[in-house]
């Protein structure tokens, strides 16, 4: 992915109890759709492998709120190796960039052992930067993070709402591809992760039905609150 046609977006974090999921959810059924790639149950897991340096600069950088910061992952959707994708997730001016490459099984298992596979010329770009700094900072695969997602897309402003339950920690990371991973809650009992992405603006109608006076705006990651608890 050309880093240069894609655009850094605005993304707000809020910590949110069950009711206030569901009151969001209430009226943004009213105003605008859930994502395609849900289909009928509304609902879809992620579970990711972070990457992160022999003095966890990664993790570090996130308590510290450093600004410009980036990390690396390896995502997968519901289980299923059938898609694997790496991605590298940029921070800078309190906007993010989401570069992303696919890979293959078999590069996604070495990679996972912290391996780095032998260049080459023809990888896409945001793969040969993996690669480069797996040998010059010593990347290594240090956390698995895994929850379900209820996706929510406008058209107006490019707007992505998700509502994140469930966040869980796993440190098996030779297990990452299985169907199924044990792995340890994050958060307290009903507390998930809400969180708004859009390019300029932020519709007026979209951010009223955000606003309930109680949700608690956070910066710390998914990846944050299972390198820490998890």
């Amino acid at each position: 992915m050309d880093e240069a046609k894609v655009k850094y977006r605005h993304e707000l974090k809020y910590v949110s109890s069950e009711m206030e999921l569901a009151l969001v959810k209430g009226r943004l059924d009213h105003l605008i759709s859930l994502d395609s790639h849900v289909k009928e149950k509304g609902i879809y897991s992620i579970r990711s492998l972070y990457f992160d340096d022999y003095d966890g600069r990664c993790y570090d950088e996130n308590e510290s709120g450093s600004d410009p910061r980036e990390k690396f992952r390896i995502r997968i959707y519901n289980g299923s190796a059938s898609k694997i994708t790496l991605e590298l997730k940029k921070k800078e001016r309190n906007k993010t960039l989401k570069l992303s490459c696919p890979l293959t099984e078999e590069q996604c298992r070495t990679l996972m052992k912290g391996v780095p596979l032998p260049m080459r010329p023809d990888y896409p770009p945001l793969l040969q930067k993996l690669l480069l700094q797996m040998r010059t900072r010593l990347l290594r695969p240090v956390i698995i993070v895994d929850y379900d997602r209820v996706p929510y897309v406008c058209k107006d402003g490019n707007v992505r709402i998700t509502m994140d339950k469930n966040i869980s920690a796993s440190r098996q990371l030779d297990q990452f591809l299985e169907p199924v991973i044990p792995k340890r809650p994050v958060m307290e009992k009903g507390s998930h992760i809400l969180e708004v992405k859009y390019d300029e603006f932020l519709p007026d109608y979209i951010k009223t039905s955000l606003e309930l006076g109680t949700l608690r705006q956070t910066s710390f990651s998914k990846f944050y609150l299972c390198r820490r608890f998890g």
